[in-house]
């Protein structure tokens, strides 16, 4: 028996990348998939990868950042199921202008409103039932930056993704005596449409040597697949070859000295 074929996984931003392919790995891995996400488009289209890959998902169209209809889908797939088991929360977003020089505030509540306020809604959403079940495991899709200081993410999403770190750590203090479980999951550069939000895209050379969203995927499934008794609480995986340590390119943060 698959070690997940009994367990119901929410997965939020599944229309595209780490979380689309944290959707198929968990179907996979023998869970109902539920993915969330703002298109319809996109969500059809993972569910049609989880057939392909022989599993059962549904879709649960939902923005994230809107707390009553976090709520509203939450008690949806509660009704249907009975339970929600892993909730992986991967709803992220970034914003071309990151920097101080050019950061709206307007830009910045938005980006924490998906990021951050997004993930305490489901998470509040689900450990109820958790609760009540003495068991669950919450995910949070954070990033290096949470773990490493550094440039290219920028004020917003630094930010955001580095207390993600903390919602995780608090769940466990909290909620593991009730058997609930917390892992934040930092990954590296990881190939993704998120990389077109970047001021400069990396190239396509430097994009060969970066993560797969499928590398991520696999993680958040190991973490799923660990026994109840097993808290993950934080997993750093990034490229053997990790421009966030080598530099270059568009990284560079100091003028050209003429």
């Amino acid at each position: 028996m698959a070690a997940l074929s009994d367990k119901i996984a929410w997965v939020t931003g599944g229309g595209s990348g780490i979380g689309q392919a944290s959707a198929v790995e968990l179907a996979r891995g023998g869970a109902t998939v539920v993915v969330s996400g703002r298109r319809a488009d996109a969500l059809a289209e993972t569910a049609a990868l989880i057939k392909e890959a022989r599993g059962k998902g549904e879709a649960e169209a939902v923005d994230t950042s809107d707390k009553e209809a976090v709520e509203r889908s939450a008690a949806a797939i509660l009704a249907r199921h009975g339970r929600i088991d892993i909730l992986v929360n991967c709803a992220g977003t970034n914003i071309p202008k990151r920097f101080f020089k050019d950061l709206d505030a307007g830009e910045w509540d938005r980006v924490i409103g998906v990021n951050l306020n997004g993930a305490l809604y489901c998470t509040l959403a689900v450990l109820p039932s958790m609760r009540k079940r003495r068991d669950g495991l919450v995910i949070h899709v954070a990033s290096y930056f949470a773990r490493y200081q550094s440039y290219v993410g920028g004020a917003a999403y630094n930010a955001s993704k580095q207390a993600l770190i903390a919602l995780v750590h608090q769940i466990n203090i909290e909620e593991g005596m009730h058997g609930i479980r917390g892992c934040a999951i930092h990954p590296g550069e990881t190939v993704t449409p998120l990389q077109r939000a970047r001021p400069k895209p990396p190239s396509p050379e430097d994009q060969v040597r970066m993560l797969k969203m499928e590398d991520v995927g696999r993680v958040v499934r190991f973490v799923a697949e660990s026994p109840a008794h097993v808290c993950v609480n934080e997993i750093v995986v990034t490229p053997t070859w990790n421009r966030l340590i080598l530099g270059g390119g568009e990284m560079l943060l100091a003028p050209k000295i003429e």
